[in-house]
């Protein structure tokens, strides 16, 4: 049977952080926009809309709290530095210059996301996941940013 607390516990001067290990947090969003796409024959060639899914991953090592990142910090990120660019939009005029496909749009989501992180701690962006339907998504990932110098040379020569 469930009772319900009859105090709030307060510290006791012990540490409040149990993990020592780095810790992965996922915040998720909605948005529907509008798109078409370039030299693409198919439906998606036409002017469509989309609800989007989109979920930003960060990692951290936890503070004082207990906590790696406050889930109010990514909501903050997207509702000011995303959101605007994405929400009730035409993506081919509000994004910068590029085909409008799930690739395309994650890589400049990750980006965005990766300049505006908190800076006084160690968090990194793991992965950005954006569905464009319920079953097709594109995803980006940190290590994969580093796959850039590499591939570069090679298939831009």
């Amino acid at each position: 049977m469930f009772q319900i607390p009859t105090e709030v516990k307060t510290p006791t001067g012990e540490s409040l952080v149990y993990c020592p290990r780095r810790v992965c947090v996922s915040k998720e969003f909605t948005f529907d926009a509008a798109h078409h796409l370039f030299d693409y024959e198919g439906k998606c060639k036409a002017l469509h809309g989309h609800t989007y899914h989109l979920q930003i991953a960060v990692s951290g090592f936890l503070d004082h709290r207990g906590m790696a990142v406050d889930f109010g910090d990514l909501k903050a990120i997207y509702k000011t530095h995303l959101e605007p660019y994405l929400d009730h939009r035409y993506l081919n005029e509000s994004l910068p210059y590029m085909n409008t496909t799930a690739e395309n749009m994650v890589y400049w989501i990750f980006k965005q996301v990766q300049t505006h992180l908190p800076t006084e701690r160690d968090i990194r962006l793991e992965s950005v996941r954006l569905y464009e339907t319920p079953t097709s998504f594109a995803e980006f990932r940190r290590e994969w940013d580093k796959d850039v110098e590499t591939t570069a040379d090679t298939t831009h020569s």
